[in-house]
């Protein structure tokens, strides 16, 4: 995963001076993999004659290998857009465009992990992984070979015989990681997917993501509270207003040095990147 320039800004002069700047996704030279133009998302709320606006005027690019993260109050709409995204929900208005396509529903090329990992209780680790691929017509011996690598990817080599009631919650995150994997969608997407964890295991996912990204680098949309866990994971932070009818009022390019680690966090740049984002949080609580 490296940072691509997406026209964003940078935060302030102290941040300024960062080298050439990357190509720009969706000028041509680095295609956005995903577009989010002008986006409403609106229901009708029985017994009013004015439908709920969720989500207003929501804008941003994802390049092919890159992270973006989205952070905002609770309730501004966060996950919303995601679904959008992921063809989950529909758009009042704007397009959701994947490789320059409209999104009119669920695809293969699109994998989402929520915050729940909603794992069948009732089959194996390995076949909770391998379940996806045998609905798209996989056959039982590829798909647990492909279930096998990705477990092995995600460091449950040695659990895939087991069930998931007998994992920790971070384990069947991991699993659900996998599962998500499993298709090797072009694009992944991830629903606050560490927040139901203690900080040590939400700290140790965020390693393994980081490493797993590495490998096998996806276009990627993550949803989270934490302004940390965006900045260490984001190759640029889209922070949302608060809702109803939110929008995305800024985007911020994090400039922090490829590959990441535990000591990124203790960059100076680090911390004012997290303190320039809570500002921008705060005005937005205000407002």
């Amino acid at each position: 995963m490296r940072p691509v320039s997406h026209g964003t800004t940078k935060v302030g002069p102290e941040l300024a001076d960062i080298g050439e700047p990357e190509p720009k996704a969706g000028t041509g030279s680095v295609p956005a993999k995903v577009s989010v133009r002008n986006v409403t998302i609106a229901y009708p709320m029985r017994g009013r004659s004015k439908d709920f606006v969720a989500v207003a005027d929501a804008t941003f690019d994802i390049g092919p290998s890159e992270m973006v993260c989205v952070v905002g109050p609770s309730g501004c709409g966060k996950s919303t857009v995601l679904s959008a995204v992921a063809g989950l929900v529909p758009h009042r208005s704007g397009a959701v465009l994947v490789d320059g396509k409209p999104v009119t529903g669920p695809g293969s090329d699109r994998a989402v992990v929520f915050q729940k990992a909603s794992l069948l209780p009732w089959i194996t680790v390995e076949d909770n992984v391998a379940y996806g691929l045998r609905s798209y017509g996989v056959g039982k011996r590829a798909a647990r070979e492909r279930a096998r690598e990705l477990l092995d990817l995600v460091g449950l080599t040695a659990f895939a015989r087991s069930y998931p009631y007998q994992l920790s919650g971070g384990m069947q995150q991991r699993v659900n990681l996998a599962r998500a994997l499993a298709a090797d969608p072009s694009i992944l997407l991830l629903d606050e997917p560490f927040a139901a964890l203690d900080a040590q295991q939400r700290e140790i996912l965020q390693l393994e993501l980081l490493r797993i990204w590495s490998d096998t680098p996806k276009a990627g949309l993550f949803i989270t509270h934490q302004i940390d866990e965006a900045v260490l994971l984001g190759n640029r932070v889209v922070v949302s207003s608060r809702g109803p009818a939110s929008s995305i009022r800024n985007a911020i390019e994090i400039d922090l040095p490829w590959p990441r680690s535990r000591d990124t966090r203790l960059e100076p740049r680090f911390t004012d990147y997290v303190e320039h984002i809570w500002e921008l949080l705060s005005a937005a609580q205000a407002e």
